[in-house]
């Protein structure tokens, strides 16, 4: 909030139904006179006799009135509602111009509130919308929506109603999950002491609690003709269960002229167990609704407030479809039979139900009066809305053209971590390189340390950063950004979030994925498989692993483990795998593998030849194997003859699978395996894969380069 002054906040009220929920805000507004100014503007059918003239009770609370507006265009058909809206928008320019508010405060799905939402935002004052991001199933969605859209903050009620709102592409720092803030009152006053007094008062003195029933239909304005029929079997239903039956009038949408109209038919005003009102006191209603022995109908009362006391609810057509209910709610969405209502009554009539909070807890309006004093009223005016990533066409901003856009990578390997810099044309700009820590909290402290220093030194290439990349081993879940199960390399691995905590620390998209998935994708943007629809890579490293290309679009699998290909069994009766199988590539043909056997020879003085430079104190590797059998040791060469054969079959059996056009050798051991790899093909594969190119990959950083490509394929530009 801007210093000094106070914040002037305009509450307008529509109905009986939306001052329920304004009423405490307006109380708390009024008990800071110290932060808020408060100006109330009372229109729609609070000025009609025919509902009430329950602007009295705005002015019985001790609210001092700044506006009354006559807003209603009588009718009650459709054509009156928008003429109403227009009048409305007519009317309130002076309103507001008089007033001036920092804020308006608007609840609901009325098409009054639709005209204040519309007013308020062409005239730049700042909106708060109530009660956003649910759904009822009727116009009053479409109507809700826009508000939504036109509104700068919004105060929902729900968990679901939130996540609507973020999915609708409002900022989700300007989204409070509150609460109802008729809670804060409902709750508070439902074991007051007088409630029989209430009860007699509106039912007779010979009614008991838990022995009513309480009634309210509203018209459905998509549908007024079946709503008017629901209407009347409703009617039917409650004078054959025959109780006593307190019956508020319909609110003033279309259709609700005609509604009347089959009451009075039916005779409902003159019989004895039924009482028909206009309007009752939210307070004085809440009592009656706590204590009642059914409430049937199609108000949003049933479904929110009535949840709070466990009273037993009959949902009666559409009008409340997908609104979040308790079990008290028994939904009779297909109305269409005096006899399916009435089934319905026998349901629930005197049951007693867990009381729910789905819509509130009571502290509805302390949060809100928080939110207005954070608002700072020196932010743009403008809202913005929050996209998905989408692809942008090329930007002409003179930022964009000066500026490198560029990928934060990582590289997660079993030794070292590893960050860049990439550019869109997968040049490496900056890279940096530290041991991997043993334990996940010192990993993922080193991750965040490195990351941010990245960042900072990427201001001084002049780099934009677009989003971040991750290259990690093991089973990975891209659409959520979690590592499911890691390798043996990485330690405490699994089960890993990385994306929620890189994307809070840097405030950038992330996008995970495995290692062999990463430099397949390195390949399709940088490398051999540049333009190629169809393409297999083959990681030749520590291990065996890879990635698929099918019809320009790598393939995951339905548990995340497409593509292992150093687990393709080769040989029934071979060497041990790391993953406990026996015969599989990687047993024969990875690093490791070699290494293993390299170690075997040696131990047993068979891999040193004459000329062999070998230092006592160097480790043995798949390099003194390859440069043994190079200089004519023939044990040596044996056992790398088995490799790639093992791996030249393992391709093959890719090739019968996928049958794709190229085959892409990535790794260190890539330039050896090549050659053999491409004669077994020709010799061994079908006829028809026999000519499927194998190529050794040029690209020098293929996990970093992969992590980039994610990003600067699919993050949106972003304009700072």
């Amino acid at each position: 909030m801007k210093l000094l002054d106070k914040l002037r906040v305009c509450v307008a009220t529509c109905n009986r139904a939306d001052y329920s929920k304004l009423a405490p805000i307006m109380f708390g507004l009024k008990a800071h006179p110290d932060e808020f100014d408060l100006e109330v503007v009372v229109l729609g059918s609070h000025l009609i006799d025919d509902y009430g003239n329950t602007f009295r009770l705005i002015e019985q609370d001790n609210f001092d009135i700044g506006s009354k507006l006559h807003t209603i265009v009588r009718g009650e058909d459709e054509a009156a509602m928008v003429e109403s809206v227009g009048l409305a928008l007519v009317k309130l320019p002076d309103v507001l111009q008089r007033l001036r508010p920092d804020v308006l405060v608007v609840h609901g799905d009325r098409f009054d509130a639709l005209a204040l939402a519309t007013a308020a935002a062409l005239m730049n004052i700042r909106i708060l919308h109530l009660e956003g991001g649910e759904v009822s199933g009727t116009i009053d969605d479409s109507i809700r929506h826009a508000i939504s859209k036109l509104a700068h903050y919004h105060a929902c009620c729900t968990r679901i109603a939130e996540q609507h709102l973020i999915a609708m592409c409002e900022d989700h720092s300007r989204i409070l999950l509150a609460g109802c803030p008729s809670y804060d009152k409902l709750l508070l006053s439902q074991h007051k002491g007088d409630y029989m007094d209430i009860i007699r008062s509106w039912l007779g003195d010979k009614v008991q609690e838990g022995e009513y029933i309480v009634a309210l239909q509203h018209p459905v304005t998509t549908d007024i003709q079946h709503s008017i029929k629901i209407y009347g079997l409703m009617l039917d239903a409650l004078l054959s269960f025959n109780k006593f039956t307190l019956i508020l009038f319909p609110n003033i949408d279309a259709g609700s002229k005609e509604m009347v109209r089959v009451m009075r038919k039916k005779g409902i005003e003159q019989h004895p167990n039924f009482r028909a009102v206009k309007h009752i006191p939210f307070e004085q209603f809440i009592q009656l609704v706590s204590h009642a022995g059914c409430v049937i109908g199609n108000s949003s009362c049933g479904v929110r407030e009535a949840g709070a006391f466990g009273t037993p609810v009959i949902n009666l057509g559409t009008r409340q479809t997908g609104r979040e209910t308790g079990e008290n709610v028994l939904h009779v969405r297909d109305a269409d039979s005096h006899n399916k209502i009435y089934h319905a009554l026998e349901l629930q009539f005197g049951k007693r139900y867990p009381c729910s909070k789905i819509y509130g807890d009571g502290n509805a309006v302390p949060r809100i009066l928080k939110f207005l004093h954070s608002i700072d009223l020196n932010e743009p005016l403008q809202k913005t809305f929050c996209f998905p990533p989408v692809k942008d066409p090329i930007s002409q901003d003179i930022d964009h053209i000066l500026e490198t856009q560029s990928a934060l990578a990582i590289d997660l390997g079993g030794t070292n971590l590893r960050v860049a810099i990439i550019c869109m044309r997968g040049n490496i700009l900056k890279k940096y390189s530290q041991p991997n820590p043993h334990t996940f909290e010192d990993r993922m402290s080193l991750l965040l340390k490195m990351c941010k220093e990245t960042m900072r030194d990427a201001v001084s290439l002049n780099c934009r950063i677009l989003g971040v990349g991750v290259s990690t081993g093991g089973r990975v879940n891209p659409q959520e950004g979690v590592v499911l199960h890691s390798t043996k390399l990485i330690q405490e691995w699994s089960s890993v979030d990385l994306r929620t905590p890189i994307s809070d620390a840097l405030h950038l998209p992330v996008w995970v994925d495995n290692d062999g998935n990463c430099a397949t994708l390195a390949e399709r943007k940088f490398g051999h498989g540049k333009g190629v629809e169809n393409f297999v890579t083959v990681i030749t490293g520590t291990g065996i692993g890879g990635g698929i290309i099918q019809h320009n679009e790598l393939v995951h699998g339905s548990t995340f483990c497409a593509a292992e290909l150093g687990h393709i069994v080769v040989s029934l009766d071979g060497p041990e795998c790391s993953c406990g199988s026996h015969g599989c590539i990687e047993a024969f043909a990875s690093g490791t593998a070699l290494q293993k056997e390299a170690k075997r020879l040696h131990d047993e003085d068979l891999l040193k030849v004459e000329g062999m430079d070998m230092k006592l104190s160097e480790p043995i590797t798949a390099v003194h194997l390859i440069s043994a059998a190079k200089m004519g040791n023939s044990k040596a060469d044996t056992v790398l003859n088995k490799a790639s054969t093992a791996l030249a079959l393992g391709i093959i059996n890719i090739l019968h699978i996928v049958n794709p056009t190229l085959v892409i050798l990535s790794g260190v051991l890539a330039s050896f395996y090549q050659a053999p790899v491409q004669q077994v093909i020709s010799e061994r594969a079908l006829v028809s894969t026999q000519s499927t190119r194998v190529v050794a990959s040029n690209l020098e950083e293929p996990a970093l380069l992969g992590a980039a490509s994610m990003v600067l394929d699919y993050a949106t530009r972003r304009t700072y």
